[in-house]
């Protein structure tokens, strides 16, 4: 029974239902511990950009509080120089907003530019400072202090802000996937792959489709030299399936690559195949090394339309295509899906590429340029 299970398909997607739950509990229980603190990190930052403002005292009030909190609680952490910097960040970047955000903690519509990652200065004046400091917005207490401060180090703005709180909450992401989200800057990318979602999928699934599509896909944790093939290209992804998976985003199951389909007497095969364990489907992936083609749109909708006759259950929903190119122009994608009634989704990706070896070893050394510069001293 438990091997037959193992392979259920059903059963897998409950149990990782069941662990995402589990995994949002932990955290829910977390931010309910920390909630406090939270709260006397938002009024403790609120009341040095007060201070810094009326008494004038500059940067040093932020040096002496912190000996002296650390002197008064000598166990305590968190009292550091750069954490109390972070809170009075924290506090700045949220607060011309702070009265909407308290209104509307379920929306995403907040409009406000921060500035960059080392430095946010927001106009604050003195009237306001306490005003806002007893209230919190609601939403930020739902995540762990840690996960905070790199939002605040790396968001541009308080919208995509409350992307990244929300996606927390709704995956139960640790800190550490939560960094690498950022510096993949999914805020900007995921939901903006090209799709005919709206005409090919029924509702919800047209829009969560849409949503759980990228563009463009990073592929950095990969390096081929320039004029690659789509096989060294499909050979690399292979041999770094985690990383695909990571990057493709939450939900996807490796299947396999080159999937071998039977279409009347012709044999076809899908560079790579996924199952989604939200959208209850199949995503069949087309790698192409080179710039967009309409052609590849009747390609890549044979191979979903084969999984779907081959493959799908009744309990599936219609299969999608994703098509990940070198380059695309997006009003081309755009009219080629107009001609397809099959899901498809279209992409670019970015990689690191390498120069080819012989064009490298021709190339001066270090060594070589540092002496000619000696030779020209």
């Amino acid at each position: 029974m438990s091997g037959t299970l193992f392979d259920n398909r059903e059963y897998q997607a409950w149990l990782k239902d069941v662990k995402d739950r589990y995994t949002r509990s932990q955290l829910k229980a977390a931010v309910r511990v920390n909630s406090t603190m939270l709260e006397f990190y938002w009024m403790l930052g609120a009341e040095i950009a007060d201070k810094q403002i009326k008494a004038s005292w500059g940067s040093g009030v932020i040096d002496q509080l912190s000996r002296d909190l650390k002197f008064e609680f000598s166990s305590a952490q968190g009292f550091s120089t750069t954490n109390l910097r972070y809170m009075k960040q924290f506090f700045l970047f949220y607060s011309e907003n702070a009265t909407s955000l308290v209104a509307n903690f379920e929306s995403n519509h907040f409009r406000h530019q921060a500035g960059g990652e080392s430095s946010i200065v927001l106009p604050v004046s003195s009237e306001m400072v306490p005003a806002l400091s007893s209230q919190m917005p609601e939403i930020l207490g739902t995540i762990p202090w840690r996960h905070h401060v790199e939002i605040v180090r790396r968001a541009k703005s308080v919208e995509e802000a409350i992307f990244y709180i929300e996606k927390t909450v709704e995956y139960g992401w640790s800190r550490e996937d939560l960094i690498d989200c950022l510096k993949k800057d999914l805020y900007r990318s995921q939901g903006k792959a090209v799709t005919n979602f709206t005409n090919a999928l029924p509702d919800p699934q047209s829009n969560l489709a849409g949503e759980t599509l990228k563009d463009p896909y990073n592929f950095d944790f990969i390096a081929l030299t320039r004029g690659y093939k789509e096989k060294e290209l499909e050979d690399a992804l292979a041999e770094n399936i985690t990383q695909v998976l990571l990057e493709l985003g939450q939900g996807f199951a490796y299947v396999g690559r080159q999937v071998r389909m039977q279409v009347g007497d012709t044999e076809v095969f899908a560079d790579l195949l996924f199952y989604h364990l939200r959208l209850r489907c199949y995503v069949v992936v087309e790698l192409k090394a080179t710039a967009f083609k309409a052609d590849y749109i009747g390609q890549l909708g044979l191979y979903v339309s084969a999984v779907n006759h081959l493959m799908k259950t009744e309990a599936d929903n219609p299969t999608i295509g994703l098509l990940i190119c070198k380059t695309k122009d997006n009003v081309v994608a755009e009219w080629a899906l107009e001609s397809s009634s099959q899901p498809i989704g279209v992409s670019a990706f970015e990689l690191t590429e390498l120069m080819p070896k012989e064009f490298e070893s021709a190339l001066p050394s270090i060594k070589e340029i540092e002496s000619k510069l000696k030779e020209e001293e």
